[in-house]
């Protein structure tokens, strides 16, 4: 739920409120969010692990190419009672440089306080072509985030996924990505990427713009937490 931050109120986050509650009924065990939303709806998020979304710097509003930049502290992260923060990195990418900096920087201050980093390998960055989401480039992607110190990584889902958790020595979540193809089409991915040994998921469009959110999000924890198949989880659609 930090797509406000990019793109203003996305559909499914006009009201972060009613989604959070919308979630929460379906079962989730924490939201990757913003400062803004994780401070005014603290209430609402408080069943919820906080991940704190800290880099940004660019909108749909501009025409900003370069790397992000850290936004807020992990002091500001600790106010708010976060358990972990988040931030992108896009090894390939023409700021690849930049958005490695971010992350080192980002985990050395967040372990000298005890936070957890989840960071976010994204190859070629997120409007990369097809020649970065390869298994060789994810994998890659994934090991320079470990090796940087994150304690969970976040990337793209890719077939033969289960060589990725196999050379990534901390636990590896999918990202969900833009809303596209089913709803079967998504857990069948979700599924895939856990039987290859995938710690979980941070799927967010393809939850908060759904037909039902709260149902959607059940079906993903169906699977997660219940080792139910696709058809089982489809059922609680």
């Amino acid at each position: 739920m930090d797509h406000g931050a990019l793109d203003g109120p996305m559909k499914g986050l006009e009201q972060p409120g009613k989604t959070i509650q919308q979630i929460i009924a379906g079962g989730a065990d924490a939201v990757l969010t913003t400062y803004g939303v994780a401070r005014a709806f603290a209430r609402e998020l408080a069943p919820l692990g906080l991940i704190l979304r800290v880099d940004g710097g660019s909108t749909t509003l501009g025409t900003s190419t370069g790397p992000s930049s850290i936004q807020f502290s992990i002091e500001s992260a600790l106010r708010l009672g976060a358990d972990a923060v988040a931030v992108c990195a896009y090894p390939g990418a023409a700021c690849e440089e930049g958005t490695l900096l971010n992350l080192t920087r980002t985990v050395e201050a967040a372990h000298a306080m005890g936070m957890a980093v989840l960071a976010e390998m994204v190859p070629g960055g997120f409007d990369s072509g097809p020649e970065f989401r390869t298994l060789k480039s994810i994998n890659a992607a994934a090991r320079i985030g470990a090796e940087l110190g994150a304690d969970i990584i976040k990337c793209p889902y890719v077939e033969g996924f289960e060589a990725v958790v196999a050379t990534t020595y901390v636990p590896v979540v999918i990202l969900g990505g833009a809303k596209q193809g089913s709803e079967r089409d998504m857990l069948v991915k979700i599924k895939s990427a856990v039987e290859a040994g995938g710690a979980g998921v941070a799927v967010g469009r393809n939850i908060w713009q759904a037909a039902d959110t709260t149902k959607m999000t059940a079906a993903v924890a169906a699977i997660l937490h219940h080792g139910a198949t696709v058809d089982e989880a489809m059922a609680l659609m």
